[in-house]
């Protein structure tokens, strides 16, 4: 591997991760506290889980980014990853409109959005590279739980 795509491996796994590690700190102030006080959908998990499984999808995330930037630039190259940034601010201002505004009727119309997202990203990303876009299925799944976890929360609260 050349230093160009060990440099770009680096960065495309240090954005998200660096990404979500905000977003996280400013999620754990609020579940001792206002979050806790919420009423939980019957099917919410356990909170230990978000850590290890968001940690692992922002893993997956850069190496699939990482694989369509060392792709040779080309228009749909370079719109592919400018709609992997896109859904990837959608996906960190989702805690901020969550936990820190606790606007959650807003954080599900903005998780919608993020899902809509998604799937334009994995689209793009598959025309590029296909492992690429399989990498992220568990991602689009996990927001689609957290997309009706968030409605739940809505409902309940």
């Amino acid at each position: 591997m050349t230093k160009t795509n060990i440099l770009k491996l680096i960065v495309a796994l240090a954005l998200p991760l660096l990404l979500g590690a905000i977003a996280g700190s400013y999620t754990s102030e609020e579940v001792p506290n206002w979050y806790r006080t919420l009423k939980a959908p019957s099917f919410a998990p356990p909170g230990w889980l978000f850590g290890p499984v968001w940690s692992t999808l922002y893993i997956l995330m850069g190496i699939s980014s990482f694989l369509v930037w060392k792709q040779k630039a080309t228009p749909l190259r370079n719109k592919a990853l400018v709609i992997y940034l896109v859904q990837l601010l959608l996906n960190f201002a989702w805690s901020f409109i969550f936990f820190y505004y606790k606007e959650i009727g807003w954080a599900l119309v903005e998780i919608v959005i993020l899902w809509i997202a998604i799937l334009l990203f994995l689209w793009h990303f598959y025309r590029i590279k296909p492992v690429a876009a399989y990498l992220n299925i568990p991602y689009f799944l996990w927001v689609s739980f957290a997309t009706a976890l968030t409605a739940g929360y809505w409902m309940l609260n």
